[in-house]
């Protein structure tokens, strides 16, 4: 009987042992080239995805579009890690809050959803910089993304600090971290440099280990697959809706021969730039392709599954014939919205993906409320000029020809360039930058009265006239720098030179401007003496002026659009929060999205606005509760121009 017990409890210890090594020491993914496929702990494993971006969306939101993704029936998700967004600043590095890539992990994991993780550095998604930080432009001659022994240097301590932080989250570490893209979309720039490459896999496999699988994304070319594809990282394809499948496949099929066929970047939608129409790609066409994919065992990486939102200052732009800012919303067209809402084109996906996995049972969740909390009024605080003690307190830096941001160590927002006129102009004089040098636009005072503008590739001249000595401001407004192609080293400010007449302007007392610290401390509620004093039925002399108002507590922090009808150009903070630009006079993006988060249910929210050009007559804003994002005269850039 002794025995008989003692061989019974040998065998269970030897199952919990076994079991036990499986749960914490035999977990595997890899890639089967015998049997054309990825393998999940020794099976075939094929992944269905969507791309969310953690930074394009309020943290308090990361679990419920989680959610909404693995109810739909996707495995993983795809996420991009955008460098500058946690090393804004040299060797600062943030990792905290919004920017937690390890809490955002983590909630994945719990949902019970993979991750494919795109480490960059570098990765386009229509994001400042494509997420290079503006400081790798301190170096005058720097060429990035390339061997060049400056850049590497700066991505080498980059991948330092982020990669270790990583690998405890990778499969076989006991994480749900799948693959790991190495660069992005290396193809469609113009360096082709190999040494790069070879650098970048010799890093990711130095912190990594050898079995995580690395992979290439590239558009569906012969050129950017050859320039972006290196032997030891698995080479991936992308395209849309109005791409042969098959074709593309067997692109892919010419670079990798073996291995699962993979599409890393599915387009679902697009992005909007300003003044052009709101981009849509058609529900139908999205399900069909998917459906066409998934039939031929392909693995799919939806972009994207929720677009989110360009907060602050983080939108990208494009510089092909002429500079293009991508708008606030990122909304895309995905599946989810902007805020998160499930569509139509949602619950065709999730058809398409029953029939080929068990989906989870139950409802879809449902959208986040929505509250029109209606009209604001808003008072005038003052002009940029009569505000530098506040938004400029360290003082302007003296210059006898002009400086950039980035020579100024200011990379985001806004700066102020002063001089004065060096002799009187009675009548209108030209001032213009000979070598197109604004980037991207700036807002034109002369003793503190707007005469106007000038804007890069577009308005190029512009006459202002006044007494010798009255002081000539610009405030120069960064628009987001290039994100694709080979325009990215985009500097910002003043850049050359600036002539008035036959002079060329001199002696600058150039304003870093802090606005965001400055409403984060709470200003300009905090100071009631601003704003107060002055009318409110004032009208507007145009040029950059600040506003405030206050949305009174009503019990709610729900979702709402911000819409600034009548308003011409610029940028809102609520409760510090800076909610990105507006500009419903070029359109397509007429509202702002405002996560319920950022309101507050039982204390005032203050609402700051710099209006750039000229606010309405009677300055109101109107709190709704759905967005628009469509209204412009303007036309779609036609799908397959660039890759994301």
């Amino acid at each position: 009987m002794t025995v008989k017990i003692l061989f019974i409890l040998a065998v269970n210890f030897a199952f919990l042992a076994v079991k036990g090594n499986l749960v914490n020491g035999d977990r595997t993914f890899s890639i089967d080239y015998d049997r054309d496929c990825f393998v999940k702990d020794g099976r075939p494993f094929r992944y269905i995805s969507g791309s969310i971006h953690y930074s394009r969306i309020h943290p308090g939101y990361w679990k419920d579009r989680l959610v909404k993704m693995y109810m739909a029936g996707l495995n993983t998700v795809q996420i991009y890690v955008p460098w500058n967004f946690h090393e804004a600043v040299q060797r600062s590095y943030d990792f905290t809050g919004g920017r937690d890539l390890e809490r955002f992990l983590d909630l994945a994991n719990q949902t019970g959803l993979l991750v494919i993780l795109r480490a960059g550095p570098y990765i386009c998604a229509e994001w400042e910089m494509g997420g290079l930080p503006a400081w790798l432009l301190q170096k005058p001659n720097i060429l990035l993304r390339s061997s060049d022994p400056d850049y590497l240097q700066a991505v080498s301590d980059w991948l330092a600090v982020l990669l270790p932080k990583v690998k405890p989250w990778l499969y076989t570490n006991q994480g749900n971290i799948i693959s790991v893209q190495v660069e992005n979309e290396y193809g469609s720039y113009y360096a082709c440099d190999y040494g790069y490459m070879r650098y970048l896999r010799k890093l990711f496999r130095f912190f990594l280990g050898d079995d995580v699988p690395l992979f290439t994304t590239d558009g569906n070319t012969d050129r950017e697959m050859t320039c972006g594809s290196l032997q030891g990282l698995f080479a991936t394809v992308d395209f849309g809706t109005d791409t042969n499948v098959t074709t593309a496949f067997q692109r892919q099929r010419r670079f990798e021969p073996r291995g699962p066929l993979v599409n890393s970047e599915f387009y679902t939608g697009w992005l909007d730039h300003w003044g052009e129409s709101h981009a849509q790609v058609d529900q139908w066409k999205v399900s069909r392709t998917l459906l066409e994919m998934l039939a031929l065992g392909a693995n799919v990486n939806m972009y994207m599954f929720e677009g989110g939102t360009n907060f602050g200052y983080w939108n990208g732009a494009d510089h092909d014939t002429r500079f293009r800012a991508v708008v606030t919303s990122y909304d895309y067209d995905a599946p989810l919205t902007e805020a998160g809402d499930p569509t139509e084109k949602l619950l065709l996906v999730r058809d398409v993906i029953k029939q080929f996995r068990d989906v989870p049972a139950g409802p879809m969740p449902l959208a986040t409320p929505k509250f029109a909390y209606g009209l604001v009024t808003l008072r005038k605080v003052g002009n940029i000029a009569s505000l530098l003690t506040v938004l400029s307190p360290q003082g302007p830096v003296k210059s006898p020809h002009l400086l950039t941001f980035e020579e100024m160590k200011q990379y985001y927002g806004y700066m102020l360039y002063r001089t004065t006129l060096p002799r009187e102009l009675l009548e209108p004089t030209p001032l213009i930058s000979p070598l197109n040098g604004i980037h991207d636009r700036a807002y034109v005072s002369v003793n503190g009265v707007f005469q106007g503008l000038l804007e890069r590739d577009t308005i190029l001249v512009m006459n202002v006239s006044g007494r010798q000595g009255d002081t000539l401001d610009l405030l120069v407004e960064n628009m987001g720098r290039v994100n694709f192609g080979s325009k990215i080293n985009d500097r910002k400010g003043l850049l050359g030179s600036l002539v008035l007449g036959r002079d060329e302007l001199t002696d600058w007392e150039i304003y870093s401007l802090d606005l965001d610290g400055a409403i984060a401390d709470g200003w300009p509620h905090s100071e009631a003496p601003w704003g107060l004093s002055v009318q409110q039925t004032e009208p507007s002399a145009g040029g950059p002026v600040f506003y405030m108002g206050t949305l009174q507590p009503n019990g709610l922090s729900w979702d709402t659009f911000l819409k600034l009808r009548g308003w011409s150009k610029g940028q809102v903070w609520i409760n510090g929060v800076n909610l990105g630009r507006y500009w419903p006079t070029r359109g397509p993006q007429q509202t702002l999205y405002v996560p319920g988060p950022v309101l507050s249910s039982t204390r005032p929210n203050n609402i700051t606005v710099l209006e750039l050009e000229g606010a309405p007559d009677r300055p109101m804003v109107r709190f709704m509760d759905r967005p628009q994002l469509n209204s412009t005269a303007g036309r779609s850039e036609p799908q397959g121009v660039r890759r994301v």
